[in-house]
């Protein structure tokens, strides 16, 4: 694997969605200018302010990167940049990320400061590096995917970050509320890993590609995004009143610990439904943004990395790890 060629002088093309975190673009977009101003780095930013907006961004800024030998980035939070990433995985252009949203996973697994000063150094200094990416059929996942309760609650979260505003604390009790509600189904599933089928019964299949959301969870298998490979997570059938401990227990680290949880890793796993009759299409939570998609499911390493320009260390990681 080759990394993108960059010239010391090369152009920034920044998509910056004014939605995303509590953050207002405008001082995104005054910490850019400074730094590029200082730095000698022509820059283009396109502002996101309409959700149909990004995608469009997205390509037009893949490619004028690759035309001017550029950077593609992403400012915004993990669902802006998971579709930033989309247009730029194959393009042959180096992706960077200015953090906005509420968790930031994917830059804080990759040693991505959160303070827009402190990213732009970061981007404007460090050389591109391979990372891996997450792909269910062909939609690219940064962080992780989901199916059945998992999602749900992410669909939920959303509904209560538009009432009661963006924090970790809202996202949390949006969670609980989903939780104690009860009534979640059960999925009756067959996976097809290793040459081996087998039929499961989940309440949610989690999958994971971030090394430092499934450290903090506490799993066993949480350096498989390090290691070439997805970490799955299953949550077996049961009442619904074991939910909120398992939502504990991951706060406090210790999901793996639990008599309701099945994890594994894999390189490559196919998703469909158990028997003859079962859904066609399915909801799908990939980086925090659903979609609807076609089964069977695909989950699978993506067969070339992103070029993401990020340190050398990520301090953060390393932490989780000790």
């Amino acid at each position: 694997m080759t990394p993108p060629d960059l010239a010391p002088d090369a152009p920034l093309f920044i998509v910056l969605n004014a939605g995303s975190g509590k953050h207002a673009p405008a001082p995104v977009r005054a910490a850019v200018e400074q730094a590029c101003g200082a730095a000698g780095r022509r820059h283009r930013i396109f502002l996101v302010e309409q959700p149909g907006q990004l995608q469009a961004f997205a390509r037009e800024a893949v490619e004028r990167a690759r035309a001017n030998g550029g950077i593609v980035v992403a400012a915004g939070g993990d669902g802006t940049i998971n579709a930033v990433a989309q247009a730029t995985l194959g393009s042959g252009c180096a992706f960077g990320v200015l953090p906005q949203g509420t968790f930031n996973y994917f830059s804080r697994t990759h040693g991505i400061p959160a303070e827009n000063e402190a990213a732009l150094q970061v981007l404007l200094n460090e050389p591109p590096r391979a990372v891996q990416v997450g792909l269910v059929n062909d939609k690219v996942f940064l962080v992780n995917a989901s199916l059945g309760l998992y999602a749900q609650l992410l669909e939920e979260r959303e509904a209560f970050k538009r009432d009661y505003g963006r924090s970790r604390l809202i996202a949390l009790g949006a969670a609980v509320v989903t939780m104690l509600r009860g009534g979640h189904r059960s999925w009756r599933l067959r996976l097809a890993l290793r040459g081996q089928e087998r039929d499961v019964r989940t309440r949610s299949l989690f999958v994971g590609n971030n090394a430092l959301q499934l450290h903090q969870v506490g799993i066993d298998d949480a350096d498989a995004p390090e290691e070439g490979r997805l970490a799955a997570i299953a949550v077996k059938p049961g009442h619904w009143w074991s939910l909120p401990g398992l939502l504990v227990r991951g706060a406090l680290g210790k999901l793996g610990d639990a008599d309701d949880i099945v994890t594994f890793p894999f390189a490559s796993l196919t998703v469909k439904p158990a028997g003859s009759h079962g859904r066609r299409r399915i909801k799908v939570a990939t980086d925090g943004e659903l979609n609807w998609l076609d089964m069977p499911l695909l989950f699978r390493v993506a067969p070339e990395p992103l070029w993401l320009i990020k340190p050398a260390v990520a301090p953060e990681l390393e932490a989780a790890r000790a």
